[in-house]
């Protein structure tokens, strides 16, 4: 019954979307739909959404939001986004190699936002040669593929402490790499294949083309090795960033002010704010605690189960609740489990990621290019049932190795 209550709120986002309506609403309404499906008692829910709104996960989310896109507006003022670009073609003489590495190193910077940043990048390179919701779904999916197994993402470091040392963060991280060329392969085969290899305009040397990343990526650099290096928060490593490039960029108070409006993407930031209610909802019914008993009895074997558990947990609730309620599970269920599994449901998390309403970053990719947030997610379907399948055949090499 639950898992018949869950398809009827992602269907109700999916209709509601259909009608040309926007998110904000979309999300508002499958809010009420949930709490009225999982009777969700009236004081509850008002307590729920009004500790969600001021808690400082929402908070964060909306200040890291509006910082990186105040830091977005730097960058176009002063042309880096474009130096960056040119530089990339120039080093790789390619517009394909642009168009999926762009993402991918922006998507090292653990916010939502970057994907505007990307978009950017991509819309330039691409060009018609793919269509917008074609353009959406490469810039996500290649901006997401850091999130698979670099312990800067908050699932993975989870995940790792959660193994309690059995699973060691560079044995698991070398096992990826298998796994990270897949996600390059299948965008190049069915999308970047598409785009002309010949890069437009002029043909820099490979010097200059070093010198000009640097000097057009050295802002987005700086907030990574802030994180990185310092281990500080998001929102303090990019208005680091912001107030250091306000002075190297030489940036008039008149080109400041102005920024502090037009970085403020309300629609964008609306819809993320309403994603968080929803989560924070959806969590209080306690579905996702229910996923591991509703999965149990399945007549196949219980590294599909677990594949399942965390699919589904991803796609409710995100995947840093389902890390933490169900990999215990994993360790407690299956006494021999190792490396080859810790991959199975951490890929499974991953790729559900990629279709998840409470995945912010999908809604404002679909905001940025202008498309149906449904029409992502059916553009990303093929691609994230290819993955599975390699997934878990790569679990099954895995095993046998070692």
């Amino acid at each position: 019954m639950e898992l018949l209550k869950l398809a009827g709120i992602f269907i109700s986002i999916v209709l509601i979307l259909k009608l040309r309506k926007n998110l904000s609403l979309a999300i508002g309404i499958s809010t009420l739909v949930t709490a009225l499906l999982f009777q969700l008692p009236l004081e509850s829910f008002v307590s729920v959404v009004s500790k969600s709104v001021v808690s400082s996960s929402t908070l964060t989310i909306l200040l890291v939001f509006y910082l990186v896109g105040y830091l977005q507006r730097m960058l176009e003022a002063r042309g880096s986004l474009r130096l960056a670009q040119s530089s990339l073609d120039g080093i790789f003489k390619s517009r394909r190699i642009t168009t999926a590495l762009a993402p991918f190193l922006l998507g090292l910077l653990p916010s939502p936002s970057v994907v505007l940043m990307a978009g950017d990048i991509v819309n330039t390179s691409v060009e018609d040669h793919l269509n917008d919701t074609e353009k959406a779904f490469v810039t996500s999916f290649y901006r997401h593929i850091p999130e698979s197994f670099l312990p800067m993402f908050s699932t993975i470091l989870i995940a790792i402490n959660l193994t309690e040392g059995r699973i060691e963060l560079s044995a698991f991280m070398l096992a990826m790499v298998p796994m990270i060329l897949v996600m390059m392969a299948l965008g190049h085969l069915f999308y970047l294949r598409r785009i002309p290899k010949e890069i437009k305009g002029e043909h820099l040397a490979f010097d200059q083309s070093i010198k000009r990343l640097i000097q057009g990526s050295w802002p987005i650099a700086l907030v990574i090795l802030w994180i990185l290096v310092l281990n500080r928060p998001v929102y303090e490593a990019a208005i680091g960033s912001i107030i250091i490039f306000a002075l190297v960029g030489r940036f008039r108070a008149e080109e400041l002010k102005q920024y502090v409006f037009s970085a403020f993407e309300k629609n964008l930031m609306l819809s993320t704010f309403f994603i968080m209610i929803f989560k924070d909802v959806l969590m209080a019914t306690n579905v996702i605690n229910t996923l591991p008993a509703l999965f149990a009895n399945l007549p196949i074997s219980d590294a599909l189960i677990f594949a399942l558990i965390f699919f589904v947990g991803t796609l409710v609730g995100g995947s840093q609740a389902i890390t933490v309620i169900a990999l215990p599970l994993v360790f407690l269920t299956i006494p021999d489990a190792g490396l080859p599994i810790f991959i199975l449901v951490i890929g499974m998390a991953f790729i559900a990621n990629q279709l998840s309403p409470t995945h912010v970053c999908l809604p404002i990719t679909a905001e940025y290019f202008k498309i149906d947030f449904s029409s992502l997610i059916k553009e990303s379907l093929p691609t994230v049932a290819e993955y599975i399948v390699l997934l878990y055949a790569y679990y099954h090499v895995l095993s046998f190795i070692l």
